[in-house]
């Protein structure tokens, strides 16, 4: 308990949390669109992208955050401008594109002879967030969450029917790029937290077990919000208590309330 009590004046844990929740409040929402949508893959293949742009901040000495930022919004403007030719189905040329980003990032980190720690950035690195981190991490967030207020009914409309909200003057094509830039954005912020392969787990676990709880679109955000937060804050108490990775053990602790949420509806059947 002592040490525990020490944990609890440490900067360090403070800024792991902070980063954490940040991640959480923004993934609620645009986790809720990927549920709607069903772009879980879409998440995969920006998060496998955040490799090449960790390679390319050491190769051109950019912060990493912003480099993978980059590098997903590009990534996500291309994946547009691929989908509106329909020469492939698009779960081929999101799995196509996948892993190749994913292996040209590992090939590029060996070609350039980069130390950096794969695990980490694979399974996210939480209990190293710094202060620059946060404040870029912060920022990033607010801006997400002020553009998902401002779009919230065009994102509606546009999800539930793109051709009628076309006909009602909806921008579909640019909503459509809002929303895949707004994950971009989300996946340079959270693979501090959980790491290239755990992005998307992050984004789609909270609203899927939101889904079962809620009857409004609003309350599925809200909830979603509320459940990611909440995994993120046992997931760390866990991870100090046993020494597992924060990351990881942030996941399961939102698979846990996934689980739970199956069962609540159940019982009302």
């Amino acid at each position: 308990m002592v040490e525990f009590g020490e944990l609890l004046h440490s900067q360090f844990l403070w800024y792991a949390l902070g980063a954490g929740l940040l991640v959480a409040l923004v993934s609620g929402p645009l986790g809720c669109f990927a549920v709607w949508r069903r772009m879980a893959y879409f998440g995969d293949t920006l998060a496998h992208s955040a490799l090449l742009g960790v390679t390319l901040g050491f190769v051109l000495h950019i912060m990493p955050t912003l480099a993978v930022g980059a590098t997903c919004c590009l990534l996500a403007i291309l994946l547009v401008y691929l989908q509106r030719r329909q020469k492939l189905a698009v779960d081929t040329l999101l799995g196509i594109l996948s892993h190749s980003m994913l292996a040209l990032g590992i090939v590029t980190v060996s070609l350039f002879e980069i130390k950096v720690d794969l695990l980490s950035l694979l399974l996210g690195d939480l209990l190293a967030v710094g202060s620059q981190d946060l404040v870029l991490m912060s920022i990033t967030a607010v801006g997400i969450l002020a553009l998902l207020y401002w779009l919230w009914e065009k994102l509606l409309a546009f999800t539930l029917h793109e051709e009628l909200a076309s006909v009602e003057g909806v921008p579909v094509e640019r909503i459509r790029m809002a929303l895949m830039l707004m994950l971009a954005l989300l996946i340079a912020i959270a693979m501090k937290v959980v790491g290239v392969l755990l992005i998307t787990a992050l984004l789609i676990i909270p609203a899927a077990a939101a889904r079962r709880l809620s009857h409004t679109p609003e309350q599925m955000a809200l909830l979603a919000s509320l459940i990611g937060c909440l995994a993120v804050v046992f997931g760390l108490l866990a991870s100090i208590l046993w020494d597992t990775p924060a990351g990881p053990s942030i996941v399961l602790a939102a698979a846990v309330f996934f689980l739970c949420s199956q069962l609540r509806p159940l019982q009302n059947d």
